[in-house]
């Protein structure tokens, strides 16, 4: 295979992981104001929609989309690591799991989840790119590092709409673990999905670009202040996601039962917040960012029992964007 056909896959494969996570992006925000106005008018849906929409999207995942759970990332991890078995491969990154991590947190957000959506692009982005490469016969190496790797970090910046961010993320996860030649060619596939994700929606996906001004006093103490609370509270929910996983499955209860009490304890905390805690968080992210209205000092302790509980139900969903 020459180097040229090696390029116009990694790019072609970034082009489509790029619109395919412009879809999921279209969808979930379509799906956050579904639930939203519908429980506007009625609040009782905030009571059944979570615990009957995440038990039934719990099955469909167990049934249909086996390896498509949690956020994805964890999967895609293991992926790279596999170089002996494709079957076992495939069971993480692949067009059947792809389709599951695209439309199964939508199912989530409709129920009202606390969903993220972060994870679940890398998972897609893997999986399109691994896909795409086992078509066309890539050279082992590629397909067991390089069209992984890229397809997960483009995933990433198009989730976001920046690039950079998926070369820090590419960096962070394969180290020296890959040739140069390699390197480049994640590198570039990251900015095209990114540059594509852009260009599609021609705007910044969820935040607009408006510059943010702080005073020079005082007010610059907050910087190292919430650089050390965030710090904190992410350590401290990272350690009840897995403390609480490990004691789930040494109980050994079914997944849909499991989804189904998350979903109460969903309904009863997005009840307490007024609605605010049901969806991805964006739209309480711009309230808090654009106006002068307030969420509660509350607001982020309820966000955060919430997504823990939504993802505790298996359901694919990420938490770095609720966080």
């Amino acid at each position: 295979m020459t180097a040229w056909k090696q390029r116009l896959v990694f790019w072609a494969g970034a082009i489509i992981v790029g619109a395919l996570i412009v879809s999921l992006t279209l969808l979930s925000e379509w799906a956050s104001d579904s639930f939203r106005s519908v429980y506007q008018r009625n609040i009782w849906i905030g009571f059944l929609a979570p615990p009957l929409g995440l038990a039934l999207t719990a099955w469909l995942t167990v049934r249909f989309f086996p390896g498509a759970e949690g956020s994805g990332i964890p999967q895609v991890k293991t992926a790279l690591e596999i170089t002996d078995s494709l079957a076992e491969r495939s069971g993480l990154v692949s067009l059947r799991i792809a389709l599951g991590k695209t439309l199964l947190p939508i199912l989530g957000l409709l129920s009202g989840g606390s969903v993220g959506l972060g994870g679940p692009s890398v998972q897609i982005g893997a999986s399109v790119m691994a896909s795409l490469g086992k078509a066309v016969r890539f050279p082992p190496h590629y397909l067991e590092k390089g069209l992984i790797l890229a397809g997960s970090s483009a995933g990433f910046a198009a989730m976001f709409s920046a690039p950079l961010a998926g070369i820090v993320f590419a960096i962070e996860e394969m180290g020296r673990a890959l040739e140069e030649k390699i390197s480049s060619l994640v590198i570039t596939a990251i900015i095209f999905a990114g540059i594509t994700a852009y260009a599609v929606l021609n705007v910044y996906i969820f935040f607009d670009a408006r510059s943010v001004f702080l005073p020079r006093n005082e007010s610059w103490a907050a910087v190292p202040l919430c650089g050390i609370i965030g710090g904190l509270l992410g350590a401290v929910f990272s350690n009840l996601i897995i403390i609480c996983r490990k004691r789930l499955n040494r109980t050994k209860t079914p997944i849909v039962l499991i989804a189904f009490c998350a979903g109460i304890i969903v309904s009863l905390i997005g009840y307490l917040s007024g609605g605010t805690t049901f969806g991805t968080g964006y739209a309480e992210t711009k309230m808090i960012l654009q106006s002068n209205d307030e969420l509660g000092p509350m607001f982020p302790f309820l966000k955060l029992l919430a997504t823990l509980a939504t993802f505790l139900s298996s359901i694919p969903s990420g938490i770095f964007v609720p966080s």
